[in-house]
């Protein structure tokens, strides 16, 4: 086996031993499962750059050199040919797409295997090994001893070539294998989580590769936040073009989070029927059944045959968001009633719809919360919920794929607030955030008061009271933010068989706690050390406060396992006393390391 980066560099010498260069690349063939090396860049004298035949010209490999069939003066250069790439330049340190694991990963060093005089690329190493291969072999295989002696071996992170899609330069014109798995021949929902890793100019790149079909689906996959961003960056042409083949609730979703100037022009330039079923669409208020509803409806009357209905499906409703339900109206689209697929399939070609119309139709209304929606959907285990106005007029449906991203987003949002951890609020929810913020500083103001009193009753100076007085504040922050994070893993993880075992979950966050205690300790010292306190003061004090962080990350883990092995049914303690118990906790924690280190540590 060979490495790329173990091959750089290495020398390259001709039939009678003399030395001709030094590697500085290889190229490969890439229409190949398992592509071959084609050709040996190297350096020569006065750091010429030249390309060789590997077939013609190159006798042997070993880890010492590159060895040649021919003397200097009998080599005949060549050069990149369309279907081939070089390795160091176009693979080593770039981003590729994983399309196996669907994920976005850099390349630390390439694979090759020697078979019959050629030599084949494998795969890209992503993982650290190949990091630290390219620092120093003897670090790799250092780090790879110790690692073995626990037990476990420094991992090998190889991703085939059949699995690799390029991204930071533009080879649409190489011809790959047949069995290269690209980018666009994925799930629109795996492009859509690849997108979401990238740059905005990588996304850009990767559009240009995609037909506005395959863009259109990956559009509609992305998140909410990236949406607008990756429409905005597109050109005003090939926008509208896209979001016009978009269902049109996906497409609306978007054009509201645009700017009015760049949402109207792209308005403008879309057929006029589409452009106005958005607008109409866009005309509904935020998280209401309007908002998250589709236009795209498919609708029958009673007189209709069964085979008329069918007939009509296949003609007309091919386009529709979803035909697992087909409404049945009178009028101007008066809602009367509903027959579904299973219907039409079990009933006779004859049979009029109005004979099998299920005139009991759940339906909700264009102004009803969609939470409210998605839970009746949910409730009734419904494919469509339809949506009518205060006449009873058909508007549009609720499709279960909406619904479910909106009790993802409620869920979100509720984990959020249980919590603490919400970022963002109405404007209206001004008040009782600065409420709730004002409330924890004052907490906090009081805390930070009575840990100077008690720090004055110990035969302490200002001085010193004051060097650990500063650092109340940042523990107790620290507290709320453990509290949160020990919340949010209980609250998703309700399902007892779900919930990671506990002596692993414990292990993992000291682990955490060591790294931030030890992190936070350094700082403290350095900027005690900055201010030109003593060296006692400032050891007690960093001491004082990695020791907290490391404490309270365990409290913090320790409680709530404990609450819930108490309480099978789960824990009901209000988050805001568990946050100001652990607050109360690490400060006492803190007071007394501190006290306690500031006695004993003499220099």
């Amino acid at each position: 086996m060979y490495y790329l980066t173990q091959m750089l560099g290495k020398p390259v010498v001709d039939a009678a031993g003399e030395t001709v260069g030094t590697i500085n690349d290889v190229a490969i063939a890439t229409g190949e499962v398992f592509p071959r090396v084609t050709s040996l860049a190297f350096l020569g004298p006065d750091k010429t750059p030249f390309m060789l035949s590997w077939r013609k010209f190159v006798a042997d490999i070993d880890e010492e050199h590159v060895a040649l069939n021919a003397n200097r003066d009998e080599l005949r250069f060549s050069y990149l040919q369309s279907d081939e790439i070089l390795l160091h330049r176009d693979l080593l340190n770039k981003q590729i797409v994983d399309t196996q694991g669907m994920k976005v990963v850099r390349v630390n060093d390439l694979k090759l295997s020697e078979s019959r005089n050629q030599l084949r690329l494998l795969g890209a190493e992503v993982g650290a090994r190949g990091i630290l291969r390219g620092l120093a072999p003897w670090l790799e295989r250092g780090i790879d001893r110790v690692m073995r002696a626990f037990g476990k071996g420094l991992p090998e992170n190889l991703i085939a070539w059949n699995y690799m899609d390029l991204l930071d330069r533009d080879l649409s014109h190489v011809q790959l294998s047949v069995t290269h798995k690209r980018l666009h021949e994925l799930h629109p929902a795996d492009v859509a989580d690849v997108l979401e890793q990238l740059s905005a100019a990588q996304r850009a790149r990767v559009f240009e590769h995609l037909d506005n079909t395959q863009a259109a689906l990956a559009v509609a996959e992305l998140e909410d936040e990236y949406q607008a961003g990756v429409i905005d960056d597109l050109g005003s042409q090939r926008a509208s073009d896209i979001l016009e083949m978009m269902d049109p609730d996906d497409a609306a979703d978007v054009i509201g989070d645009l700017p009015y100037d760049k949402a109207e022009a792209l308005l403008r330039l879309m057929g006029v029927e589409e452009s106005g079923t958005i607008r109409r669409l866009l005309g509904y208020r935020e998280k209401t059944a309007g908002g998250i509803m589709t236009p795209e409806v498919t609708t029958v009357t009673e007189e209709m045959s069964l085979e008329q209905v069918i007939t009509y499906l296949r003609e007309e409703a091919a386009d529709s968001e979803t035909i697992y339900y087909i409404y049945v109206v009178e009028g101007d689209m008066h809602l009367t009633g509903v027959i579904s697929l299973r219907d039409l399939v079990v009933s006779e070609p004859h049979t009029l719809v109005g004979d099998i119309v299920h005139r009991d139709v759940f339906n909700v209304g264009v102004d009803d919360d969609q939470e409210d929606v998605a839970e009746l959907m949910s409730k009734y285990d419904l494919l469509a919920m339809p949506v009518v106005d205060e006449t009873g007029k058909l508007l549009g449906i609720v499709t279960v794929d909406d619904a479910l991203d909106v009790l993802e987003e409620e869920s979100a949002e509720d984990l959020a607030l249980a919590t603490g951890s919400s970022r963002s609020f109405e404007a209206s929810d001004a008040w009782s955030w600065l409420g709730r913020k004002s409330g924890w500083v004052t907490v906090w103001a009081v805390l930070g008061v009575g840990a100077t009193l008690l720090l004055s009753r110990f035969e302490a100076t200002l001085q010193e009271v004051v060097a650990v007085a500063f650092f109340v504040p940042l523990v107790m922050r620290l507290a709320e933010e453990i509290s949160s994070h020990s919340l949010a893993v209980l609250i998703e993880a309700g399902d007892p068989e779900e919930r990671p075992p506990f002596l692993r979950r414990l292990f993992v966050d000291v682990l955490v706690g060591i790294g931030l205690g030890v992190v936070s300790g350094f700082l403290a010292f350095g900027l005690l050390e900055a201010l030109g306190e003593t060296l006692e003061v400032a050891v007690a004090v960093a001491g004082a406060v990695g020791g907290t962080v490391l404490a309270t990350t365990a409290i913090g883990t320790l409680v709530p396992y404990l609450a819930l092995k108490k309480d099978g049914s789960g824990w009901r303690a209000p988050s805001v006393l568990f946050s100001a118990g652990l607050a109360v906790v690490a400060l006492a924690v803190y007071l007394m390391l501190a006290a306690y280190l500031k006695t004993n540590v003499r220099f």
